[in-house]
């Protein structure tokens, strides 16, 4: 009886093993993919994604070089994560201090700048915590804490999440009870979650834009404080690290060419009457 137990839990051990090591070389789960191929390349973001920028930025890429985009959804630290670990060839992020440690320790390339949103601090009409009057991105967090007014985190150290924390540490606070509320979520699901609740939430300009219909309750309650100014960078594997690198670089280059500038900065005027996104020449501004 005992040997045969034994036998078992090898058997069980030998199983979680194979299944551990199935899932590892499957690699991340592709969330969309564009273009017809054969040619391929793994590419990792949050927002530009969700949004749509991906799609037609990858088709147009993908018609030209008969590539096929396969889109990976992360936040920027995730996706920068994946980057390192070899499990994407490219990411599109805005986490400028960890793109300058992947740079600085050579497991990044081809940084450049694509284009820039900004983030809205929105929240119910009301606005218990009267952030509407706030002189700073900081001083409007420290009132949120003041009034103990209901605010959602993402809470998944995504880029947005990056900020929040770098502008909670800016006003001197830790946030910490049950008024702050961490969503584990990506941008337009902890979004419309705040228009449920009505909360206060820092949504990036670009989501509120395609998805303030579905927010509704929600007013942009403070914007405009430089800190909030989101730049978009790219970064790809080095030359032969990953069998999509070339590929992923010749994307890079494409999406600054004439081109691909020209979607990034009309993406979203026909469905929405409003660019979603700023031309890196417009973000250089704020590099």
């Amino acid at each position: 009886m005992r040997t045969l137990s034994a036998v078992l839990v090898l058997l069980a051990v030998l199983v979680c093993a194979t299944f551990s090591a199935t899932v590892a070389q499957a690699g991340p789960q592709v969330t969309e993919t564009y273009g017809p191929g054969p040619k391929e390349f793994l590419l990792a973001t949050g927002s530009p994604g969700e949004l749509g920028l991906l799609r037609v930025l990858g088709e147009a890429f993908g018609k030209k070089e008969k590539a096929r985009l396969n889109w990976v959804k992360a936040g920027s630290g995730e996706s920068l994560d994946l980057l390192k670990s070899k499990s994407v060839d490219m990411i599109m992020v805005h986490a400028p201090a960890q793109e300058k440690a992947a740079l600085a320790e050579g497991w990044g390339t081809n940084h450049a700048l694509i284009g820039s949103n900004e983030f809205y601090l929105v929240g119910p009409k009301s606005d218990p915590a009267k952030i509407a009057q706030a002189k700073s991105a900081a001083d409007a967090y420290a009132r949120i804490a003041k009034a103990e007014a209901k605010f959602f985190s993402r809470g998944d150290n995504s880029g947005t999440h990056k900020k929040e924390l770098a502008i909670w540490k800016a006003a001197g606070i830790t946030p910490t009870g049950s008024w702050y509320i961490i969503a584990k979520g990506f941008m337009t699901d902890t979004l419309k979650r705040a228009a449920v609740e009505q909360g206060y939430f820092m949504t990036d300009s670009s989501t509120w834009v395609a998805e303030k219909n579905a927010a509704k309750g929600l007013v942009i309650l403070f914007r405009g404080d430089r800190v909030l100014i989101n730049t978009y960078h790219t970064l790809c594997q080095p030359e032969g690290a990953t069998p999509g690198a070339a590929m992923a670089a010749k994307f890079i280059e494409f999406v600054g060419s004439p081109a691909g500038q020209k979607i990034i900065r009309t993406f979203g005027t026909r469905e929405f009457g409003a660019a979603l996104y700023n031309d890196a020449a417009y973000a250089r501004q704020y590099e």
